[in-house]
């Protein structure tokens, strides 16, 4: 440190007196609250900031889920399971023991592509982790944790279509999901190549897909391993292929309220401490390569040397 000044101590002595930072009370308390939680122990009640304030207080914890993002967040007719799932109850488990509340209750909001942000704002969830895209632009309104996942954008059609790439879909309609990163780079697709496309924005994946087996689209743009779980589960799965060049790369990761530092480093450190662990790779085993509840299907979509490489190195960085 800086020495300032220096003061008497006895006859022709002097010590040296530093500059110590001065914090007010709140800083101290976040400061503090921050500590606890890094090193996993409950914090004071009177410490606690921001979203962790707010479960406490409210003795329950408002989880986003999805409905049909297989194999990610979706209802198997009794609960929501998935891959993000599990990772969103390790959160919560991490959560009652910051939080020193065992008990702490969970409550499940079903959300859309089109909803889930605006809920967030508006304090109707708390965490969301289904099948989230990371973007530079949606960090304008809310946060994101280390990444779980990265994918390609590509699209599903009938296998007898005679479509393989994004350029057979010319003056054809193509659906898609309202409210996704997909929705905005098919759209500057179509714009760009003069395709001539038109789009449909569903209100959720499961409406897309009916919408491209019924026959009223060509095809169904959306995450690749999304487009591998609506393959796997239909009856007929012989019937469709994921194809096209890839749009582009992206990262699912979970999503929270901006300016919460405490809460963004106890979902990191789950995420981190899973990824780093080899339980993230056994987890992903578990939902992309062996039979899925309710009808055990195969998603069959292996581990990627993307992922493989981002379990090793866990980061918060978006690809776009």
């Amino acid at each position: 440190m800086k020495i300032a000044a220096r003061r008497e101590a006895g006859p022709g002595k002097t010590v040296p007196i530093t500059h110590r930072p001065r914090f007010t009370r709140g800083a101290l308390a976040a400061l503090a609250a921050c500590t606890a939680l890094a090193f996993g122990g409950p914090a004071h009640a009177d410490e606690l900031t921001g979203t962790l304030k707010k479960i406490h207080d409210d003795g329950v914890v408002l989880l986003g889920v999805r409905e049909a993002s297989i194999p990610f967040s979706y209802f198997d007719g009794k609960h929501t399971v998935g891959y993000s799932q599990t990772i969103a109850l390790q959160i919560v488990d991490e959560i009652r023991k910051a939080l020193g509340m065992p008990q702490l209750r969970v409550h499940e909001v079903t959300v859309t592509s089109a909803n889930r942000t605006p809920m967030l704002m508006n304090n109707q969830i708390d965490l969301e982790c289904g099948s989230t895209t990371h973007t530079i632009e949606r960090e304008n309104v809310a946060a994101f944790s280390n990444s779980f996942f990265q994918y390609a954008v590509r699209m599903i059609a009938r296998r007898n279509s005679g479509i393989s790439d994004f350029a057979d879909l010319a003056a054809k309609p193509v659906v898609t999901t309202a409210g996704t990163s997909d929705e905005r780079l098919l759209r500057s697709l179509n714009t760009d190549k003069q395709l001539n496309m038109r789009i449909v924005s569903a209100r959720d994946h499961q409406e897309a897909f009916t919408a491209l087996k019924e026959g009223r689209v060509a095809a169904f743009v959306m995450d690749e391993p999304i487009l591998y779980g609506f393959k796997a589960a239909d009856p007929h799965p012989g019937d469709f292929i994921v194809t096209g060049t890839p749009l582009g790369y992206e990262v699912y990761a979970c999503m929270f309220r901006k300016g919460d530092e405490p809460f963004r480093n106890l979902v990191n450190r789950v995420i981190a401490r899973t990824q780093i662990s080899g339980d993230a790779e056994r987890l992903y085993r578990q939902w992309f390569t062996q039979p899925i509840p309710p009808l055990g299907i195969n998603i069959n979509f292996p581990l990627s040397d993307a992922n493989r490489a981002l379990f090793a190195h866990p980061n918060d960085r978006a690809l776009d």
